[in-house]
């Protein structure tokens, strides 16, 4: 044998988180950059992974582009679902309700920029509705714990509103508008 046959062979890096990395990076690459200026250096870059890594854990932008913002639908969906799920009657929802609103969606920057940046590419790229809708129908679906369907659909598009108005008005409503808006809402069809 001779001593480059007993050298040890050499040892494998491995990098088992490397892919979840990459789609956490590419959530802070499109909250920086937006969906337009995300690119594959970009991201790798962020992930602090070689620039084949891409294309290794990827069959391309797109899909990386899909999963990321799946993992963000999905983990907004699992907070929405944790508040209601606390809920145990229908003041503690109104009340989850509320705290969504003025707690829970956009709770920085990066948030509001990610849900609006998601809109915006599944409005022109139509493949994309599909995580809309089912953000969308995972928001409703809890809602429906303590709602009606139509009630649920209602306060579901007022989150949305008034989550988008509270990010972008310079004097945002008081915290008690929103327990307003909420109850008016509610009692609409709880009257049928």
């Amino acid at each position: 044998m001779t001593g480059r046959d007993q050298e040890a062979p050499r040892a494998r890096r491995t990098d088992p988180d490397r892919r979840d990395r990459i789609v956490d990076a590419c959530l802070d690459v499109i909250a920086r950059h937006g969906v337009a200026g995300t690119t594959h250096r970009k991201v790798a870059a962020a992930a602090d992974v070689p620039l084949g890594s891409m294309t290794y854990h990827f069959t391309g932008m797109d899909e990386l582009l899909r999963l990321a913002f799946e993992r963000f639908s999905q983990q907004m969906s699992e907070r929405f679902e944790t508040r209601m799920a606390a809920a145990g009657s229908r003041e503690e929802a109104l009340a989850a309700v509320t705290a969504i609103i003025a707690d829970d969606v956009f709770t920085d920057d990066r948030e509001l920029v990610l849900t609006h940046e998601l809109y915006t590419f599944a409005a022109r790229r139509p493949e994309y509705r599909t995580l809309t809708r089912n953000w969308m129908a995972a928001s409703r679906h809890a809602l429906e714990r303590h709602f009606d369907p139509a009630t649920a659909r209602l306060i579901d598009a007022a989150i949305e509103g008034l989550t988008i108005h509270q990010a972008f008005d310079p004097a945002p409503s008081t915290e008690l508008d929103v327990p307003a808006v909420v109850r008016q809402i509610a009692a609409i069809h709880a009257e049928d």
